[in-house]
């Protein structure tokens, strides 16, 4: 394999969390090399990581930025203004973040965001090529629906985007995870992958998710909210 050729099959996740984790595990098991931080050193998860995903290794943020061009953020959503703007520069960034106001706090841009919370994350690291991704699962569907590639009755699971390679990109990291890659369109078609949207929580196929992502359905009914409140409280974690 060339040296272009391992870059690509690099990945690296900032927060190892439940999702984090969930993350890492199908992503070693997809042949990734997998890079994991969490909050503080990288001594303070090794313990965790050698646990939860075998195969990884526990690095700091800086040093997992270093390491891989495509990068997963399944941190709590109101702790991305923690990060300094430039770290992701030129990073492809999958936004695998939900806000939820009982988890982040009453969040007026986060809560009204007209075009999705992905478009701020965007305006936060503006050098960075955000998609949308990996986050309207649950970190215990996301776990007991991945199937291999050519499975019937696979899932799908979408990604939204302005920058295509990048989008291609994650599309391939969803197929090697165990579901079968749905575009979304651009960055701002993230929004019905957020709660409350037409596909958040729910296990579809990717005839199924691309039918509802193109008829753009109504979001959440008071009769689903409970359901879309514990899957987004499923989806927290403590990066």
């Amino acid at each position: 394999m060339s040296s272009g050729a391992a870059a690509g099959r690099r990945l690296g996740i900032v927060g190892a969390g439940k999702a984090g984790t969930a993350f890492a595990r199908a992503a070693v098991a997809g042949g990734y090399d997998v890079a994991i931080s969490g909050s503080g050193s990288a001594e303070r998860i090794e313990l965790i990581v050698e646990v939860l995903a075998p195969g990884a290794r526990a690095l700091s943020t800086d040093e997992v930025v270093r390491y891989a061009g495509l990068i997963v953020l399944a941190i709590p959503m109101h702790r991305f203004r923690e990060l300094r703007r430039d770290l992701f520069a030129g990073k492809i960034l999958v936004d695998a973040m939900n806000y939820w106001d009982e988890i982040d706090g009453v969040d007026g841009p986060f809560a009204t965001a007209p075009a999705g919370t992905s478009v701020l994350v965007q305006e936060w690291f503006p050098s960075a090529r955000v998609v949308k991704s990996l986050n309207h699962l649950g970190y215990f569907k996301f776990e007991k629906s991945r199937l291999p590639h050519g499975t019937p009755g696979r899932i799908g699971m979408a990604a939204a985007g302005d920058d295509p390679s990048a989008v291609a990109a994650v599309l391939q990291l969803v197929d090697a995870l165990g579901f079968d890659p749905v575009d979304a369109g651009n960055l701002e078609s993230g929004l019905a992958l957020q709660p409350g949207g037409p596909i958040f929580g729910a296990g579809h196929s990717a005839k199924e998710l691309s039918n509802l992502l193109s008829h753009e359905e109504p979001v959440v009914t008071s009769g689903s909210e409970p359901i879309a409140r514990a899957v987004a409280v499923s989806l927290a974690q403590d990066g």
